[in-house]
């Protein structure tokens, strides 16, 4: 596999970053491509490992070291066939997964692990560059027609193997442009959106429809999808967010994340100019402002970097969990995924991070405007495994501090249950999430199924593709009684063979 002693002559390298004050001005990707030389020995630190268990890290089950292997020899089109056969859309995966088949590495156990995410991207776009990404058109049909309800990652992949399979897919999507989270919940200094479009007209050449502005149990009775579809797929994403009900919560200048984010998505794509999408909402900005960022994950992360670009007068980021160590402890072994101290490329662009922090109060000015916050800090009793359990106020901690923008970033608790579902009276689990096992991700309902956060509730890009491919294949199977599609078991047991 590669170079049998990459790994101890080249270190890990990651490509060089536009500096955080120059890229603060705009909202443009900023991180560079490898040369290729730092391309190749990235690729020949991958080890001869015998067991890579970077295969069970991926959600997808990526064939890792294969894909390494190609790219060492510049083989690129093996290289990309042995991705994309488990990876419909390594674009996405390549930039914004926060790879944990990287903390599954080998390699990992007493070094820096294998740049995989990085060499994903790269095998991608050069993959592109160079013609190899053609539409995957089906030579037959099979009659069957399937209905997609949500064009995020997990619907975008159902919609593709489904399509691959010989179906006639169509994906119904609510707002004005396909992608869900990609689209409109992921920053463009992360994911621009010509990297989505770039896939959705690829996957209209492979004949896949898209209905925009189109909200089934809305704008579209589900019963009449039920009579024209064979089947139907609802990957909706976990939409509801965390609320956070202390007093002062009715003031103005307190918001969702994805509210804040998704609006500056719009204004960056020309799609909204003025007051909030046309329908009478609030704009969000955080120009010369306080801002006060709750929720210490991605999301938060996402909100910090816009807030820097609005050029906030200062940003804050509290969380409600004490401070993550800053490597692995006895506690979280390799290789089971590290809750470790992660700092990101908006943190890098500037903010002031607190942990075991609980927000108590917004304060207001006489116009019912927020100005600050009150907080208090916590003390964590922890369990075995080092796992915090409870919290207790410190007493005589409670401190104010100016702020002008408050943003949710506390999670999602599930789907939105108004609309489609409620009037489906689908069965939900004790989270509220859509039920339905993860060997057939069948509904209460015949021929409909789910995929994606609506099923597993929030999770990751790379967990709602390898649902929706999983979903897909379930679906072949019910309409034709077999299915050819790859599931990712499947994968890792010929893997292991």
């Amino acid at each position: 596999m590669s170079k049998l002693t990459g790994f101890i002559e080249f270190p890990r390298e990651l490509p060089a970053k536009r500096p955080p004050q120059e890229r603060v001005n705009d909202y443009n990707e900023f991180i560079e491509r490898y040369s290729d030389e730092k391309l190749n020995n990235q690729s020949a630190r991958c080890m001869d490992c015998g067991v890579p268990f970077c295969h069970s890290g991926c959600p997808l089950g990526n064939v890792i070291p294969e894909f390494n292997d190609a790219v060492y020899r510049k083989s690129w089109k093996e290289a990309y066939e042995i991705l994309s056969s488990t990876n419909n859309f390594p674009e996405f995966t390549g930039r914004i997964c926060p790879a944990p088949c990287e903390t599954s590495c080998v390699l990992g156990i007493n070094a820096p692990a294998v740049t995989i995410e990085e060499i994903e991207k790269h095998i991608i776009e050069i993959a592109f560059d160079n013609g190899f990404v053609q539409p995957v058109i089906p030579h037959i049909r099979t009659g069957k027609k399937i209905a997609i309800v949500g064009s995020g990652p997990a619907g975008m992949a159902a919609a593709s193997q489904l399509n691959y399979a010989g179906h006639t897919v169509v994906v119904y999507e609510r707002d004005d442009a396909p992608g869900g989270l990609l689209r409109y919940g992921i920053p463009d200094f992360k994911l621009e959106k010509w990297v989505v479009d770039r896939r959705i007209k690829l996957m209209e050449e492979e004949g896949i429809v898209f209905k925009c502005n189109a909200e089934v149990g809305v704008d579209i009775n589900i019963n009449d999808l039920l009579r024209e579809y064979n089947a139907i797929v609802l990957a909706g994403g976990s939409t509801i967010p965390r609320d956070l009900n202390i007093q002062g919560r009715d003031l103005k200048g307190i918001h969702f994340a994805m509210d804040f984010l998704t609006q500056q998505n719009k204004r960056v794509s020309g799609s909204l100019s003025t007051s909030g999408e046309g329908k009478g909402e609030v704009d969000i900005f955080a120009t010369n402002k306080n801002v006060v960022v709750i929720g210490g994950g991605d999301t938060g992360s996402d909100c910090v970097g816009t807030s820097n670009r609005h050029k906030a007068l200062s940003v804050t980021q509290f969380e409600l969990l004490p401070k993550p160590p800053e490597d692995r402890t006895p506690f979280m072994p390799w290789p089971n995924y590290p809750m470790i101290l992660k700092t990101t490329s908006s943190h890098e662009e500037g903010v002031q991070r607190h942990w075991a922090i609980a927000s108590k109060e917004f304060i207001g000015d006489e116009n019912g405007n927020l100005k600050a916050l009150k907080i208090i800090d916590l003390e964590w009793k922890f369990i075995e495994d080092n796992k915090p359990a409870q919290f207790v106020e410190i007493a005589g901690s409670e401190a104010e501090i100016p702020c002008e923008l408050a943003l949710f970033a506390m999670g999602f608790v599930h789907p939105q249950h108004e609309g489609l579902l409620n009037q489906l009276e689908i069965e939900l689990d004790e989270k509220g999430n859509i039920k339905a096992s993860e060997k057939n991700y069948s509904t209460n309902i015949p021929k409909i199924f789910t995929a994606g956060d609506m099923r597993r509730g929030q999770s990751l890009v790379v967990w709602a593709i390898s649902e929706g491919r999983e979903c897909a294949r379930s679906v072949d199977q019910y309409l034709m009684g077999n299915s050819l599609l790859e599931s990712r078991d499947r994968n890792l047991i010929q893997v292991a063979l």
